[in-house]
């Protein structure tokens, strides 16, 4: 089990902390921070359930140079149905994974089912339940509507002796599934429908992995589990926000099962946002959909979210606690884009990776003035300059040798930079080669190129000065490993598949696998087994655990199989998917394609000009934080260049990184609003750090402000300094997701523009960018932009 403190690694910013401080400054549980992670055993975790993980177990780390604190691994399992040993196995496997350690406080719910049971008893002796006897389906008319109370159940007023009978049967399983349930007797006309006399308990004959068939009736969610945080003496029960009305069942309970004096330090509970991520589904019964219909291949498929398919992924423990703690905890509910995730992989596993090269569709190259049977052994750096470790590798150079494919053009377009017929290019550590010839099979495919080293510029330097501009990776025929390389791409088109009308499975990408046979160099065989490495130019990957064959790494050319060795893609070196266009109109789609054509079109005319390249001008030390900012933070090459080119802006830009690692909004709000407003001032004079405008960033990237919202924060920063969260607040700015609070706002635009909105019934449609600006002046850029675009919609098209 791992004893890494990953409390290193956490921001102390969020809300939950402020209540734990005040819970500690007050007294109010005598210097103790208790929490618990209470998974179902019902399923594989999932990285949703990673962040509850880091969130309850970095508490007790976060906290325990101040506190007596614990945190509780805890199994919920109060359904029979679906849980068992094997979910209880792989959970605790997964915690471990991740970091953390329980130690001796492990419990189960089913432990506690005599307490439940008595705890029961005493409310129906206080009068505060009863045994219903309504089926389920009258339970539910019963119950009534949101706009309507409830009514009350012709058994709601038994006996306390007559429930206390029913009770005992129902426990010594005297009635069949569903005769009977044992309901609170709260108030049926309450407008909170979750307190119209919820369930308590329910009969079920079904064998318990624990318990057998010892019980046969069962506990509802709701009211076990406030008992089960009070048995244990938990202090903060953190929950999320799905539960933030299950708060009212909760507190119902502490209240009447508790003794009065225990009232005062019982557990309470407190809702966060829960870890929705794009592109993917996090939902057990979608999952389970997933593997039970053979789409993917189990729990542990390196496509699926589960905490068991990133680790085969080759995914680390610490890029995903990182990840967790970048994301936040929040009151408000959002989607963090998988681009988030994705570089929060590749920084953890920067430092981390020796690089070494691989070819996934290889092309052969013979260098015709290299003897058939030399071996020139270059020495090559594992790391690049700008990581602090020394470690080399020993590169074969021969005579044959493979390029990628992609890396070859015979009729090049014009920005083509790599090899042509005729061109020269520097080989990665190696030397300098020209393409001579090119050679094709029966059917004209390009089979092999030949051509010439200078012998001259052995580990990629020329004499002369010269520097080709184009850099390719490599590796030696004869002494290359064969090896099958999985390259795993998001598992579906669309961030929210599982929010659409269509069935979720219908946006399933089709190449969420791309499996390649190809060459990797011999080097990996001094690594160990298991180590992560940074395929050069294409990403970072891990040799599978399942597949690969323990002496795959034995070298035997005549031995070696394609399907001997598998890498695994964690992640690529670059997010190719780029910015997400789900949700907009064809309008606005067409008027993206046009900027972005134009924007090419602005390239070819800056190339006519002589413009061609934003980092042509940079000396070594900064063309080294370009080639960072590009190719490893996937920064677009003009921002990259403008901040790199920069030393006190690439300064500022690399500490903001620090406080929130999102490179491509960072780097676009320094670029386009920072950098503009400075005029003839340097960061160096602005009243306010890169951890504020980093949390500016956040706030506008996590969608808690507005991008017009974000413009108006900084502008505030600009003129005084200070906190942008508290800016957010004093200024009302805070975005505007909640639908009713926003619905009157849209309903007086359409109201004062009567004219505009018979233009669109009528076809105007384009009319809807002018309804969006006069929604966001009317809340000050706060409204969330896309339901503000929705409830639009379903004003204007309320046949749609």
């Amino acid at each position: 089990m791992s004893t890494s403190d990953p409390s290193a690694e956490r921001p102390r910013d969020n809300f939950i902390y402020d209540i734990i401080d005040e819970d500690l400054e007050h007294g109010t549980y005598d210097g103790r921070v208790v929490t618990r992670f209470p998974p179902e055993p019902n399923g594989y975790l999932h990285i949703g359930h990673a962040k509850s993980i880091v969130l309850n177990f970095g508490i007790k780390h976060d906290y325990a140079d101040r506190a007596d604190t614990r945190c509780h691994l805890r199994f919920d399992d109060t359904n029979p149905d679906t849980e068992s040993t094997e979910y209880v196995e792989s959970i605790k496997e997964a915690v471990q994974w991740l970091g953390y350690d329980w130690e001796e406080h492990e419990y189960h719910a089913s432990d506690y089912f005599e307490q439940f049971y008595q705890y029961a008893v005493t409310l129906i002796e206080q009068g505060d339940a009863y045994v219903d006897s309504l089926s389920e389906e009258e339970i539910r008319e019963y119950r009534g509507t949101v706009d309507e109370p409830g009514t009350p159940s012709p058994y709601r007023d038994r006996s306390v002796e007559e429930n206390l009978e029913l009770f005992r049967k129902m426990r010594d399983g005297e009635f069949d599934d569903g005769e009977h349930v044992l309901r609170a007797k709260i108030d049926m006309s309450s407008p909170h429908m979750i307190m119209r006399d919820p369930l308590l308990f329910r009969i079920k004959h079904a064998h318990h992995y624990r318990r057998g068939d010892e019980w046969c009736i069962y506990p509802m969610y709701d009211y076990a589990h406030p008992l089960e945080d009070a048995i244990e003496n938990i202090t903060h029960s953190l929950c999320t926000l799905e539960f933030d009305n299950n708060r009212r069942v909760y507190d119902w309970v502490m209240e009447h099962c508790l003794d009065e004096n225990e009232l005062p330090s019982r557990p309470r509970q407190y809702e966060f946002n829960r870890l929705n991520l794009g592109y993917t589904v996090m939902s057990k019964t979608k999952l389970r959909h997933l593997i039970e219909e053979d789409l993917v291949g189990g729990w542990d498929d390196p496509r699926l979210p589960t905490i068991s398919g990133l680790r085969r992924r080759g995914v680390p423990p610490s890029a995903i606690r990182s990840f967790c703690r970048t994301v936040g905890v929040t009151r408000s509910q959002s989607r963090v884009q998988i681009g988030h995730f994705e570089h929060a992989l590749r920084d953890d596993l920067n430092a981390k990776a020796p690089r070494v090269m691989a070819v996934l569709d290889p092309l052969k190259v013979v260098a015709t003035n290299v003897d058939a049977d030399a071996v020139d052994w270059i020495d090559a750096n594992h790391w690049p300059r700008d990581i602090d470790k020394d470690e080399t590798r020993p590169v074969p150079f021969t005579r044959e040798f493979y390029i990628e494919r992609d890396d070859f053009r015979e009729d090049p377009p014009e920005d083509f930079i790599r090899l042509a017929p005729g061109r020269e290019v520097r080989l990665r550590h190696a030397y300098f080669f020209t393409c001579e010839e090119v050679v094709r099979d029966e059917d004209g495919v390009v089979t092999e190129l030949r051509g010439t080293i200078d012998p001259e510029t052995r580990d990629s330097t020329a004499p002369d000065g010269r520097s080709p501009e184009g850099t390719l990776h490599w590796v030696s025929a004869a002494h290359g490993l064969p090896f099958e390389a999985r390259l795993y791409d998001r598992l579906f088109e669309v961030p929210d598949p599982d929010a659409r009308d269509e069935h979720f499975t219908e946006f399933l990408n089709p190449d969420s696998l791309n499996v390649r046979q190809g060459v990797l160099e011999p080097a990996v065989r001094d690594l160990e087994a298991d180590q992560r490495v940074q395929f050069e130019r294409q990403g970072y990957f891990w040799p599978d655990p399942e597949a690969s064959r323990p002496d795959a790494l034995v070298y035997n050319q005549e031995a070696s199989r394609p399907d001997a060795l598998v890498y695994n893609q964690i992640v690529p070196l670059r997010d190719t998917w780029g910015e997400d266009e789900d949700g907009l109109t064809q309008e606005e789609l067409a008027r993206r394609r046009r900027a972005k054509e134009q924007r090419k079109q602005e390239q070819r005319r800056r190339s006519l000009d002589g413009k061609t390249d934003p980092a042509e001008h940079l000396d070594d030390a900064q063309r080294d934080r370009f080639d960072r900012f590009h190719d490893e933070l996937g920064i677009d090459r003009e921002d990259a260049a403008t901040i790199a080119g920069n030393g006190a802006l690439a300064g500022f830009f690399e500490q903001a990184l620090a406080h929130y690692d999102a490179p491509v909004p960072v780097a676009n709000w320094t670029v386009n609003e920072l950098l503009g407003r400075l005029q003839d001032q340097t960061v160096a004079d602005l009243p306010f750090g890169p951890d504020a405008f980093a949390e500016l960033v956040r706030l506008v990237d996590t969608e808690f402000i507005s991008t017009r919202g974000g413009d108006a924060v900084l502008d505030a920063l600009l003129e005084d300094g200070g906190s942008p969260e508290r800016i957010v607040d004093d200024r009302g700015l805070r975005q505007v997701d909640d639908t009713e609070a926003l619905r009157p706002t849209v309903q007086s635009v359409l109201d004062d523009h009567p004219d505009e909105v018979s233009r669109y019934r009528d076809g105007k449609k384009g009319l809807i960018g002018f309804f969006m600006g006069q929604v966001m002046d009317a809340t000050d850029g706060a409204a969330s932009p896309e339901l503000a675009r929705e409830l639009l919609q379903q004003e204007l098209d309320p046949s749609a």
